[in-house]
């Protein structure tokens, strides 16, 4: 009889504790930069779950047997445990990434949050018909709101200088045609910017320098 595993996923569909490889494989399998590995005990799986992946996985490793599966780290930093992501020194990991993805320009968009902590998605939009800046635009929006109604502070970063400047204006400076296909979503840009000029925040939205440091982890990776 197979000596009993237990799978430890990090960074993935849903992270948690697996008993099976099937059951793990559901959660990364297609999940862009998963990370995951297994024990021999429920007592190690456990106390790796409860703690940073760093500390179980070596960068060197290699999908080579189910005893050591682990997503490749090679652009994981060493000095970073405080998140399960590979993210730069300069970038603050308690901290929300937002970011959009529209096919076509207009088209199907959508936008989401991502906490950079654990890699979570903390909230989705979509897809509606609109533009991949609107879309920016609105992830922002979407992120100070949420913050201000759970009373959390921390920075958001975005990769779009046009939705950050929008936010800092208050306007939503569009030239999207409003029609019967579009209302929904102007009236969704309404709210935005009612709640921007109706509100007070203190929350610092930093642009993510992505030649610097890659694709924001918020990005849907279709490029």
């Amino acid at each position: 009889m197979a000596k009993q595993k237990y799978y430890v996923v990090w960074h993935g569909v849903h992270p948690g504790i697996y008993t099976s490889w099937t059951d793990c494989k559901l959660q990364i399998n297609g999940f862009e930069g998963a990370i995951y590995k297994s024990f021999d005990t429920e007592e190690e799986a456990t106390e790796a779950y409860n703690s940073s992946p760093y500390l179980y996985i070596n960068k060197k490793e290699r999908h080579e047997g189910e005893t050591s599966r682990s997503c490749p780290l090679k652009d994981v930093p060493d000095y970073r445990q405080d998140t399960v992501l590979p993210l730069p020194l300069e970038v603050q990991a308690e901290a929300l990434a937002v970011d959009a993805a529209c096919s076509g320009n207009p088209g199907p968009m959508e936008y989401r949050g991502v906490y950079l902590r654990t890699g979570e998605e903390v909230f989705h939009f979509g897809p509606i018909h609109g533009t991949n800046n609107i879309g920016e635009f609105l992830a922002i929006v979407h992120g100070l709101a949420l913050m201000k109604q759970k009373g959390i502070s921390m920075p958001i970063y975005s990769d779009s200088r046009n939705a950050i400047l929008w936010v800092r204006k208050k306007c939503c400076k569009t030239k999207l045609e409003r029609n019967a296909k579009t209302e929904e979503l102007f009236k969704t840009i309404e709210r935005a910017e009612y709640w921007l000029k109706n509100n007070i925040y203190n929350t610092h939205i930093i642009k993510w320098e992505t030649e610097k440091w890659g694709e924001i982890p918020a990005d849907f990776g279709r490029k």
